[in-house]
């Protein structure tokens, strides 16, 4: 099972001004821009886990408001971070790239296309949380509750009762001690990278945000209109329902949808090069488009 956690040496570390503070990243490789959304939220980029499926983009990867060596202050909301990602782009002078989101960083690559469809070329999102109803949240959750033991559950139960201060320790000791249950096969799972950070007040706050943003039904609405090719990679031993991946790719005009077999939550760390894949079914997609215009 590999699994690329270190950052490629060649990359080059950036900081991106934006309201209360900065944006830390790294850009590295050749090619077309390549936007990279991790997931969370309130969570530190862990992006370098997928580095070796990047090669031949020019690939920019940061870590999201909420979690240092980011702006560790709000708004956390759907639109602030949206905001956020428009000013990666403009701050490189990147007019257009694909954008590359897993988990609730495929979400936010919905919401950069529906708010800013000019910005992205195309989408790639990895096992995401879905753009109909509430994403399949409710059910991620609950599978994952499912696949975990009943003494991991009662340690679980026990960071509850830890004081606001200590809140975002207890949620980062949550996230390892239900890591194994996001792979397809729990008892093979790679220990989390290291160095991850958590922002409890972000990932509520964020979470808030997108309860209120699925309220309006709006989110499908615009990505009916998005042209672009999408590719969604969903893992076919993931916590999401397998419907997520299909009643999102059913909004867009060019979706292909790829369930990814005996693969988790990160499936490119069970199927390595199935995120690789779909950038190149997205490469010749886009190089189709441009012939045929």
């Amino acid at each position: 099972m590999a699994c690329a956690y270190d950052a490629r040496v060649s990359d080059v570390q950036f900081k991106v001004t934006v309201p209360g503070g900065t944006l830390a990243g790294a850009r590295g490789g050749r090619g077309d821009p390549l936007l990279v959304l991790h997931g969370g939220p309130g969570l530190s980029d862990y992006s370098a886990m997928f580095a070796d499926e990047l090669i031949g983009w020019d690939a920019l990867r940061y870590t999201q408001r909420g979690v240092d060596p980011s702006a560790t202050v709000g708004p956390f909301t759907v639109g602030q971070h949206v905001s956020d990602a428009v000013a990666v782009l403009d701050q490189h002078g990147i007019g257009t790239a694909v954008v590359l989101g897993h988990s609730w960083g495929g979400y936010l690559g919905m919401q950069l296309a529906a708010a800013a469809a000019g910005r992205v070329r195309a989408l790639v999102l990895v096992d995401t949380l879905g753009a109909v109803g509430d994403g399949g949240f409710a059910a991620f959750a609950e599978e994952l509750t499912a696949r975990t033991s009943s003494q991991t559950l009662a340690r679980l139960a026990g960071l509850d009762g830890l004081a606001i201060a200590s809140a975002d320790a207890a949620a980062l000791e949550s996230l390892r001690l239900s890591w194994p249950s996001y792979f397809a096969d729990p008892s093979v799972a790679p220990a989390p990278p290291d160095g991850l950070r958590m922002s409890r007040a972000c990932y509520a706050s964020t979470f808030e945000s997108i309860s209120a943003a699925q309220a309006t039904d709006m989110l499908p609405a615009l990505l009916a209109q998005f042209s672009g090719p999408v590719e969604i990679v969903a893992g076919g031993a993931s916590p999401f329902p397998d419907d997520v991946a299909k009643s999102t790719g059913a909004l867009f005009r060019d979706a292909q949808v790829s369930v990814i077999d005996d693969a988790g939550h990160f499936p490119w760390v069970e199927r390595p090069g199935c995120v690789a894949a779909a950038l190149r079914r997205i490469a010749a997609r886009l190089a189709a488009c441009d012939r045929s215009s």
